[in-house]
């Protein structure tokens, strides 16, 4: 059978199987074609249809399936789509994705393949694009929400109202430029374009001015376990983690580098990082591991400061201090402690946890669920949840200011830095020179 010579793209596009059902999506001038040469005949559109699927060639039977049909434009890439629901066995999948690689005019989708097309044809944005793979991947419940609420246009809809605004701005200044010879009151003029760009800085301002708490959400909430050798880091860690994720050992000095493990603590996600016991180091090995602590702790949201109880020192060093991250003091051991008695340094109230025993663990994850939440706050007025996005917004912010710096007052300059702005704006959307990054935001999708 010869089909359309336009190319026409498959894949798997639910999870690997085996499985109940597996769902195989074909995309392009083609996909109706094909599913008539397997055998689904004409597919009525949006409307499942219970078809046996047979080979192309040899009309052997396939599978007993669903098809459906969504003609073009009314579907997710903007082309005719078909989704052949299969059951979910992997010689089944594999049959049936290889016959349709033997049709004319097909082939095999690269990962992203789909959410490119619906790209490329209008059907979504890159904001929409990068929130729908960040609700792929979402954990947990925190993350859910916002890529769900971008996936549907959120920041988009903003950003279009952000780009009406100054369109209409520089189209006051380009009419003044137009008519510089003619009475038309610039001053005026200029003085409603700037009212107009005003309100469009300090929305912005404000989506900006969120502590990063998009990327909290997105990223995780660092925790860093810091402390001096043998203090129970690694210990503490593989009882957060649920599992042996480090090496425990009595011998000083065992942590080298960095172990992450990710939590989910009241529906927020939570990076967890081991890392190696702060002391003067014994050698070129450790001192690195001791530096790469340090790094850590400074991009970390907050830093568990471990203390011992069987040689309480509570003094945070002077370097880890600085950094100005949050740091909350956690007696370790505690099940070595005969009653409760006071650590020198250490509020009364300071949490007690034992790793060996699992005591205060739980207290421990309220601890840190608590100030996890205090800094995500809530997801309704969360726009960027990107460095992209706040790269794009950073940059648009710079050529408005340069617009309104009231030192600048030449027609044609400030014209010029509003079209700046309003290229950073489409940078955001997707829809001005974003080739290079386009790549390896939908290689993320899986096939």
């Amino acid at each position: 059978m010869v089909l359309a010579p336009q190319t026409t793209i498959f894949a798997l596009s639910s999870g690997q199987p085996p499985a109940g059902i597996a769902i195989v999506r074909l995309s392009g001038p083609a996909a109706f074609g094909a599913a008539a040469a397997l055998g689904c005949g004409t597919l009525t559109p949006r409307l499942a249809r219970r078809v046996r699927l047979r080979h192309p060639r040899s009309a052997e039977p396939l599978d007993e399936a669903l098809a459906l049909g969504f003609p073009a434009p009314a579907s997710f890439t903007g082309e005719d789509v078909v989704e052949l629901h299969l059951h979910g066995g992997r010689a089944v999948v594999a049959a049936v994705l290889a016959a349709l690689a033997e049709l004319e005019g097909l082939r095999l989708a690269e990962p992203g393949a789909f959410a490119r097309r619906a790209f490329d044809n209008g059907r979504i944005d890159l904001t929409e694009a990068e929130a729908l793979a960040d609700l792929i991947a979402a954990e947990t419940e925190g993350q859910r929400r916002i890529a769900l609420a971008n996936a549907g246009g959120r920041l988009r809809r903003q950003a279009d109202v952000w780009r009406g605004d100054l369109l209409e701005a520089m189209a006051l200044l380009e009419a003044l430029i137009d008519f510089a010879e003619e009475d038309v009151g610039i001053a005026p003029a200029r003085a409603a374009a700037e009212a107009r760009v005003r309100v469009v800085r300090d929305s912005i301002a404000a989506a900006l001015a969120d502590a990063h708490r998009g990327e909290i959400h997105r990223e995780g909430f660092r925790v860093v376990l810091a402390g001096p050798p043998n203090v129970g880091k690694s210990s503490l860690l593989n009882v957060l983690a649920r599992r042996d994720v480090a090496i425990v050992s009595a011998e000083p000095g065992t942590t080298r580098d960095a172990i992450e493990v990710r939590l989910d603590l009241a529906g927020l996600a939570v990076v967890v990082t081991d890392t190696a016991g702060l002391r003067e180091a014994s050698g070129d090995v450790e001192a690195e591991g001791i530096r790469r602590s340090y790094a850590h702790a400074a991009v970390a949201d907050l830093v568990l400061w471990l203390v011992d109880v069987a040689e309480p020192d509570p003094r945070v060093p002077d370097r880890l201090a600085s950094l100005g991250v949050p740091v909350v003091a956690i007696v370790t051991k505690s099940d070595l402690l005969c009653g409760v008695r006071p650590v020198p340094g250490l509020a009364p109230d300071a949490l007690r946890v034992s790793a060996r025993r699992g005591t205060g663990i739980g207290e421990l994850e309220r601890l840190i669920a608590r100030h996890a939440s205090q800094a995500a706050g809530d997801t309704e007025s969360l726009l960027v949840v990107r460095a992209r996005e706040r790269q794009c917004l950073e940059q648009t912010l710079a050529a408005i200011e340069e617009f309104l710096d009231p030192s600048e007052q030449e027609l044609a300059l400030g014209a010029e830095a509003l079209r700046r702005a309003n290229h950073a704006l489409g940078r955001l959307a997707g829809s001005i020179g974003v080739e290079e990054v386009l790549g390896a935001i939908f290689a993320r999708f899986c096939i």
